[in-house]
């Protein structure tokens, strides 16, 4: 897969192409949908796809200060929409000047001038331009006009078991269960665990000296961090690279997570500590990915340290329990 950021790196002799627009946050199960059909569309006319995303998130330019919690990065964007088929990642980086470009000037400076599009597939609540008066009825106008056709796909919607209601998948509806805590709802709009990066540094040392080691996530800022409580997850150091202790990179492992100020020694700091479970080894410094699989209770304050390791023992086994034979 091709990856650009802005249109200057689109080559000199770009062709035709099926274009799909959108923030992409989490790539989720309606995003993949959309996706999909973007990818259909390309290889039913023989182009290439390209998905078109933003950086930053255009409400951080829009209202500055209101960056909504980020669900992925724009690298596992990348590495998610590439599983789908799309051939070229383009961000725009979405700047003032970008954001006052009128409807029309959208469509035809980037749509048509720079990216050559025949057909663009977008979601049907879609909107682009300057005080997003672009619609997805104007973007067929504009269609109609320049010579590209517009594939408005329905949002996705179905019956969850979890929440026993319809629930139509969008990226707010999956970080206010985040924010909730209610990791196995996200993953069911996901279609996977919510997954935290980070890097491992250096902590207070106080879960060695319990017994129950602990990497030290410091993950990216405006991360989607799940409410404070224990998680049962999966943890995986990202990258190529030789074995870390007994640790191997690319490969997942079942950790207990806590998310939390750490309340029974007067915390204040809110972190996310991973115990990887019967595996030990000197992560500092590493890249690593946490999938929340399920939430196993919220944060309490214990009388005593020697309870508080009671507890964590529970927690270890019931996150193997949980993640037995995954």
């Amino acid at each position: 897969m091709l990856r650009w950021r802005g249109l200057d790196e689109v080559p000199a002799d770009w062709g035709r192409c099926v274009l799909t627009i959108g923030v992409f946050d989490g790539v989720h199960r309606g995003h993949e949908q959309l996706v999909r059909r973007a990818v259909e569309a390309g290889r039913r006319r023989g182009l290439p796809t390209v998905l078109m995303t933003f950086d930053p998130h255009p409400m951080e330019v829009v209202r500055p200060g209101t960056h909504p919690p980020q669900l992925t990065t724009l690298a596992r964007r990348a590495e998610l929409v590439e599983e789908l088929g799309v051939d070229v990642f383009c961000v725009m980086p979405f700047t003032p000047d970008f954001m006052k470009l009128t409807p029309e000037a959208y469509a035809h400076q980037i749509l048509v001038e720079r990216l050559h599009v025949t057909e663009v597939v977008v979601g049907e609540n879609f909107t682009f331009g300057k005080k997003a008066l672009g619609t997805v009825p104007m973007l067929r106008e504009f269609g109609a006009r320049f010579g590209f056709t517009v594939d408005g796909v329905n949002l996705v919607s179905e019956h969850s078991a979890l929440s026993a209601q319809d629930v139509t998948f969008s990226s707010t509806y999956i970080r206010a269960c985040v924010d909730a805590g209610d990791v196995r709802a996200a993953a069911e709009a996901l279609g996977r665990p919510h997954r935290v990066e980070g890097v491992v540094v250096h902590g207070d040392g106080r879960g060695r000296d319990l017994g129950y080691p602990t990497a030290n996530v410091a993950p990216p800022m405006h991360a989607a961090i799940p409410a404070d409580g224990v998680y049962a997850t999966w943890f995986t150091v990202l990258g190529p690279g030789a074995e870390i202790g007994t640790v191997v990179p690319g490969r997942r492992y079942a950790a207990a997570v806590s998310v939390g100020t750490n309340p029974t020694f007067s915390g204040r700091a809110r972190t996310v500590e991973a115990y990887v479970l019967d595996h030990e080894a000197d992560l500092y410094g590493q890249h690593v990915a946490v999938d929340f699989v399920e939430r196993l209770r919220g944060m309490e304050k214990f009388d005593s340290v020697d309870a508080l390791v009671e507890e964590m023992g529970r927690d270890a086994t019931r996150t193997r329990e949980l993640l037995a034979g995954g």
